[in-house]
């Protein structure tokens, strides 16, 4: 196995690469090591960085544990950049040995402790205050176990995007017990679905969650989740799951918070099945979660950590956060482009829509979701409205 020195943040690290490195999968060497992910890093460093200096407690009291650690490089980063007692763990040989040697590399022997076992044996068996689980493909067979294991902070990534926004319907059901749709805004669907599943892995605990942060970032889902211990604020938590109602015609969503749909979609219709804009037939979506998924203040806080440290990625990085800071607090998003579509019109620029629409007297924001995409309190026939006569202003100006 080939392990150049690479250096990524404040640290230096051995990785696995094949001798012939360019475009190599990452899948395809003896231990995963992904370099796309060094944003996904980034930002996890500047955020947890930003949680522990809300807290007031002093790094070094705050334990972390990298449940899949690989090379080791994120946990190692962790220890170095922001002061944490790291645990990093992986069941791969190969890789338990290549992160004993980073850690050594870096100098690190005091905050760093390495162990070879299965991750949900380690969760299950100890706790920590930050747990990070960012596994290769879907976190499902291990939400109990970290549910279980975090105290303060659950960090969670997936990778498999397609059973969570319902471009595998099946396989999302099974893994996240929740009915997926595959709608224009899919990358929120997959988001709000993992959320649901862990909000309720978390109640069985009698745990509830705050949603700091949430963002989709190419192939993969990130959220960071303040952990909140006790009945009532498990209860609490549940009670921000629900459904969505979609018409796949028209485009039309509503949503009702609850574990059964009884009144979606309202106050338009009196039937569960039949969409009030259009009349065709309404999909269901869930149960997902419905709550806040950006928390406004703890983005700026990110930011403050991102524009401080001026990681490798910090222009996209912040890029990204700003745009989940300024996303209006509702569930689902609009396309631009597939509405337009709709009504067989021609798009225009995104921030031109987004303007209309505040002057009209409703919220609306761009999305980190979608490069086209909107997020707005608007009812549908208002936008399509807007659309229209957008269309007719930058057709006279012609």
């Amino acid at each position: 196995m080939n392990t150049p020195v690479i250096g990524e943040g404040a640290i230096q690290v051995r990785v696995p690469l094949p001798d012939d490195s360019a475009n190599f999968p990452p899948s395809s060497t003896a231990v995963f090591y992904n370099p796309e992910m060094e944003l996904n890093r980034d930002i996890t460093v500047a955020a947890i960085s930003g949680f522990i200096a809300r807290t007031g407690v002093e790094p070094a009291s705050i334990s972390y544990a990298d449940v899949m650690s690989a090379s080791g490089i994120r946990g190692i980063r962790m220890a170095k950049e922001v002061g944490l007692k790291c645990h990093l763990n992986d069941w791969n040989q190969d890789a338990y040995e290549l992160m004993r040697e980073n850690i050594k590399l870096n100098g690190l022997e005091e905050s760093c402790t390495p162990s070879n076992q299965n991750a949900n044996t380690l969760m299950h068996q100890e706790q920590f205050d930050i747990v990070d689980l960012d596994p290769f493909g879907s976190p499902a067979p291990f939400l109990d176990a970290a549910a279980r294991s975090a105290r303060r902070l659950l960090c969670i990534t997936a990778t498999d995007t397609a059973p969570l926004c319902g471009a595998h319907l099946k396989s999302g059901i099974r893994k996240y017990a929740a009915v997926p749709l595959n709608t224009e805004y899919h990358r929120e669907m997959g988001a709000r679905i993992l959320l649901g599943a862990t909000a309720r892995e978390l109640a069985r605990r009698d745990k509830g969650m705050n949603v700091l942060l949430t963002h989709v970032t190419r192939h993969y889902v990130r959220v960071y989740l303040e952990i909140i211990r006790g009945v009532s604020r498990a209860d609490s938590t549940m009670e921000k799951l629900g459904f969505i109602a979609h018409c796949f015609h028209c485009g039309f969503r509503s949503w009702e918070y609850g574990l059964t749909p009884e009144s979606t979609p309202k106050p338009r219709s009196a039937s569960l099945s039949v969409c009030p804009n259009c009349g065709k037939s309404l999909k269901f979506a869930g149960p997902l979660w419905l709550g806040t998924i950006q928390e406004q203040d703890f983005c700026s806080m990110v930011l403050d950590e991102l524009k401080h440290r001026k990681s490798g990625k910090c222009k996209d990085a912040v890029k990204i956060i700003e745009f989940c800071k300024d996303e209006i607090d509702i569930p689902t998003y609009y396309d631009q482009h597939w509405l337009c579509k709709q009504n067989k019109i021609s798009a225009g620029p995104i921030d031109e829509l987004v303007e209309v629409l505040t002057s009209a007297g409703f919220n609306a924001s761009r999305t980190h979701f979608a490069g086209t995409g909107f997020k707005t309190d608007a009812d549908l026939d208002n936008i399509n409205k807007l659309l229209h006569q957008l269309d007719v202003q930058r057709k006279n100006h012609r």
